[in-house]
């Protein structure tokens, strides 16, 4: 047991030493901050802004697929969408998991399948 401990220990100093560097050079370059910087509250100075946002009808399309219309009324959050990053929009994972036929046109079974 004592072995393994040794064993990890060393190779925790490893890797520090070696992330050393490049913490540093994160560290060092001039006028790169943190995203939260020191205010998380406070959007930083000369951050971009979103001044308008029109959802344009492929938006929503794409918003939807893989949703049978009509549209159940759980999805009225997108009238309101705007432009926040949403996981509603985007892909999950293949296969199994591929509710909304991101991945492919064939609709796929969410019955568990005998494994």
């Amino acid at each position: 047991m004592k072995h393994r401990f040794e064993h990890a220990a060393t190779l925790m100093a490893v890797m520090l030493i070696l992330a050393l560097p490049n913490i540093a050079q994160a560290v060092e370059k001039p006028g790169v901050g943190f995203v939260a910087g020191l205010a998380p509250y406070q959007r930083p100075e000369g951050a971009p802004v979103i001044k308008d946002f029109t959802p344009d009808p492929a938006w929503r399309a794409r918003a939807l697929t893989g949703v049978v219309a009509p549209a159940p009324a759980s999805l009225r959050f997108l009238d309101d969408q705007g432009a926040w990053y949403t996981p509603f929009n985007h892909p999950g994972g293949p296969g199994y998991y591929d509710l909304r036929q991101w991945f492919s046109d064939a609709p796929q079974s969410t019955a568990k399948q005998g494994r």
